[in-house]
């Protein structure tokens, strides 16, 4: 019993000691060391002057495309190119029946020979009635001083100058019909070029330096004229085909120096010239096409999507490092210091990248002090030491 009464007094000496050295502890608590701030580098958020740049997409087509069709109509005989190949001015492409037009090139060449001969004889002829109304001229002259002298009576005189008239009127006829053979000459001669020509379009052949990128005839086919046969297009002639909005339009002109994007190309970059703005704007998206000469060395396929960037002046853009932007799931947020030296965790709304730089649309304002560099210790409410 005297024990118990000792033990019980130790255990009351021990708290009241405890209650008067100490600070009062909650009950189911215990004290807490202050958290180590977290190190720090902080920026100011600022308005930048950057230039204001549209991106205005397109495809890259050749500057020079031509469909290849025949002249002529015939079974084709041969096709010697394929899709993708390339080939130079002159070569044959495709090679079609000629034997109706060589039979119509005979035919036109035995008409040329057929109409020189008669050149011939009309010739003839009317060397002959010149040589007739001379000496019908000459007859008449002697009659006329003869009738003068009353030397020939009156109507062998009529008779001499009857006889010049008939020659006179013989020699015009036949002069007039050497003409007509002339005539029908030119016209066998050009039946014959014609011909000729028709048989030499029965070889189509490549107009230009190019490549095939379409081929829609097969041997055995029949082709005819105006029906597509190829697709070519020249080589060193690339260009892209834009479309620029009217609100932007403006700021394009002809003889324009832009960058082109090639993304499908490692984003490879060229510099293009504007060669000219399709004057008439499309109603529905009042937009308007641009087109843009690539380089003559640029080696791209047609087809390809583009991008280029026309210079609208500068703009003033909130921009920050890519590194002080903090994702959040599918949002994004930055920390802001606040005047207590307290990250706070804020949600932004992002815009276009610039290099390492992003811009903010909203959700920093002007002027805010923010954490470029957050550390991974770093999160909402941490207290925070700035690095001088």
């Amino acid at each position: 019993m005297r024990l118990k009464r000792k033990m019980s007094f130790i255990l009351l000496s021990v708290l009241l000691l405890a209650y008067g050295c100490g600070d009062k502890i909650e009950p189911g608590a215990t004290a807490s060391k202050p958290a180590k701030a977290v190190a720090v580098r902080a920026a100011v958020a600022q308005m930048t002057m950057r230039p204001d740049i549209y991106e205005a997409v397109g495809s890259v087509v050749a500057q020079t495309a031509s469909t290849v069709s025949a002249k002529v109509m015939g079974t084709v005989t041969a096709v010697y190119v394929r899709e993708g190949e390339t080939i130079r001015q002159g070569a044959v492409l495709l090679a079609i029946d000629d034997r109706q037009v060589s039979a119509q090139l005979q035919q036109a060449q035995a008409g040329l020979a057929e109409a020189r001969q008669a050149e011939v004889a009309a010739r003839s002829t009317r060397e002959a009635a010149l040589a007739g109304l001379v000496l019908a001229r000459a007859t008449h002259n002697r009659y006329l001083r003869l009738i003068q002298d009353e030397s020939v009576s009156r109507q062998e005189f009529d008779e001499v100058e009857a006889r010049r008239n008939q020659a006179e009127a013989v020699f015009k006829q036949a002069d007039a019909m050497v003409e007509a053979v002339r005539r029908k000459i030119q016209q066998a001669e050009a039946g014959v070029a014609a011909a000729a020509v028709s048989k030499k379009d029965a070889a189509i052949r490549a107009p230009y330096n190019g490549v095939v990128t379409a081929r829609m005839v097969e041997p055995g086919d029949l082709a005819a004229p105006g029906k597509p046969l190829f697709i070519l297009e020249k080589e060193g002639g690339m260009r892209v085909d834009a479309t620029v909005p009217e609100a932007h339009i403006k700021a394009v002109r002809p003889g324009q120096k832009l960058t082109v994007t090639l993304p499908a190309r490692q984003s490879r970059v060229l510099e293009g010239t504007v060669q000219g703005i399709v004057p008439g704007a499309d109603p529905r998206s009042r937009s308007f096409i641009v087109k843009v000469d690539l380089p003559a060395d640029a080696v791209v396929s047609t087809g390809r999507f583009a991008r280029i960037a026309i210079p609208l002046g500068d703009t003033p853009l909130l921009l920050i490092p890519s590194s002080a932007v903090v994702p959040q799931g599918q949002l994004t947020g930055i920390y802001l210091l606040d005047p207590d030296g307290i990250a706070r965790f804020r949600l932004i709304r992002t815009g276009r990248k610039m290099d390492d730089q992003v811009e903010v649309l909203s959700g920093l304002p002007e002027g805010s002090r923010y954490v470029p560099a957050p550390p991974p210790a770093l999160v909402d409410g941490s207290r925070v030491e700035v690095d001088a």
